[in-house]
């Protein structure tokens, strides 16, 4: 396995220590910031995975890309990856859903390059995502030049896909997964008064505002309006600061904050829609006491597995906001109530057929416990202290790829035998995703090599 992440961080380490425990290699690790300084790439993984070239019936290595939080260098890197001027601007932007938009007040490479940490601050979250498709076009590329059927566990076209609200919005759809109501088309939310206006034009009064890239409940807006006095209020984690004639800094203030002032609420809502937002009818949660919840559901392989309930008596329940960690078994809910969430969280995962792990978030209506999908995360395995069958979400990982390695190699015997007898015959595979020309997907996960960290 080469895993694309940060090294040493929490979710590498409980990758690594996951494979150590099933008896598998560590796997190597290219680190995000290598990637963007130049000093490492996919083909050095490849060498030293021992996996640099594809044998004749030999399976590529499996590739996993993890969340590119938490350095500050790779934020960074990525912004000016986004940039206007970069030389990969050339090859188009063409995993970036809405790529065609314009992000507003594009940094050059240079502006990029010279920013400076400042914790929580929101320096330009449309081009940063813009660096980040770009990235993941860039290693698919890669991975194609080395491998005829590169092994992804979950596709770079998916993650782009599923990073961006809007996108996965429009896939669930027509998909037929249950999702909250679009409001409109991003194209017609130009601002603040044109969401004011279709809020009031077709009578819904409390929508989500989302920032389209972010995670974490960043740049995420619960807002309301009266219609009869025309009285408003945001509860949100974006926080900004004015400097007279410099312009506002917008940031995550890690907390909730509730505005009701009119300039505030427009100043926000503002930016988040120049940044790319997607806006959803807000539906009431299922209650649990004198509280509401949603749930964390974690499906792998097609197959729901590690849930946790978040519990909140704000609208917007992400863990680290103080939210209340509860047991799904502690819910009380119906047997078919929690199976039905369960199956809408897997056939979600199924719309992005590339990809093999997702932490999907489930509404429970708070009058008929329908489900509804509000949100897919493909880094959503990070979660603490849950286990299912015995094992912690990236030991149940690692022990289904073991499992679909057996599945795929049987699988592709079996296909290689039928393309003898039928060479216009085509090949299935089992549990991996395959980014290759076809398009297809490839075979059996390749042997991990011996580990180690590109520095």
């Amino acid at each position: 396995m080469i895993l694309i992440g940060n090294p040493d961080n929490r979710r590498t380490a409980g990758l690594q220590n996951a494979r150590a425990k099933l008896g598998l290699p560590p796997a190597v690790v290219l680190p995000y910031a290598g990637l963007l300084d130049g000093t490492a790439s996919l083909a050095q993984a490849a060498s030293l995975a021992g996996a640099a070239s594809q044998p004749a019936g030999e399976p590529a290595p499996l590739l996993r890309l993890d969340a590119p939080g938490e350095l500050f260098a790779v934020e960074r890197g990525l912004i000016a990856l986004g940039a206007p001027d970069h030389e990969e601007a050339a090859h188009g932007d063409r995993l970036l859903p809405f790529g065609h938009h314009s992000d507003p007040q594009p940094l050059s490479v240079r502006s990029a390059l010279a920013l400076a940490e400042q914790e929580g601050r929101q320096y330009h979250p449309s081009q940063w995502f813009r660096g980040f498709a770009r990235l993941l076009a860039r290693l698919r590329r890669e991975a194609e030049e080395l491998w005829p059927q590169p092994q992804w566990t979950n596709a770079p076209e998916d993650i782009a896909g599923m990073f961006d609200k809007r996108q996965t919005h429009r896939v669930l759809s027509a998909a037929g997964v249950p999702v909250p109501r679009l409001l409109a088309p991003p194209e017609e939310i130009a601002g603040y008064e044109a969401l004011r206006d279709l809020m009031l034009s077709r009578r819904v009064h409390r929508v989500f505002v989302k920032l389209a890239s972010g995670s974490g409940a960043c740049g995420v807006v619960a807002y309301r309006i009266n219609p009869r006095t025309g009285a408003e209020q945001a509860v949100t984690t974006v926080g900004v600061e004015n400097y007279g004639a410099r312009a506002p800094v917008f940031y995550n203030a890690m907390k909730l904050r509730r505005y009701t002032d009119e300039s505030a609420i427009r100043q926000v809502l503002n930016w988040l829609l120049r940044h790319g937002a997607h806006v959803e009818q807000w539906i009431a949660k299922a209650s649990y006491g004198d509280r509401t919840f949603d749930i964390r559901q974690l499906v792998v392989a097609g197959e729901a597995c590690h849930s946790i309930a978040r519990v909140s008596r704000t609208p917007i329940t992400n863990l680290h906001l103080r939210s209340q960690r509860v047991s799904v078994d502690d819910l009380g809910l119906a047997p078919g109530i929690r199976a039905e969430a369960a199956a809408c969280a897997v056939k979600a995962l199924a719309a992005f057929p590339r990809s093999l792990t997702a932490g999907v978030d489930v509404l429970l209506d708070s009058a008929s416990h329908a489900p509804y999908i509000l949100d897919m995360n493909p880094f959503g395995d990070l979660l603490y202290r849950v286990v299912h069958k015995g094992m912690d979400p990236y030991e149940w990982q690692m022990s289904r790829l073991v499992s679909g390695s057996a599945e795929a190699a049987e699988e592709s015997s079996r296909s290689a035998a039928s393309r003898v007898a039928d060479p216009t015959g085509s090949a299935a595979s089992i549990g991996f995703s395959g980014a290759g020309n076809s398009g297809k997907p490839g075979g059996a996960a390749g042997s991990p090599g011996e580990g180690g960290t590109l520095r």
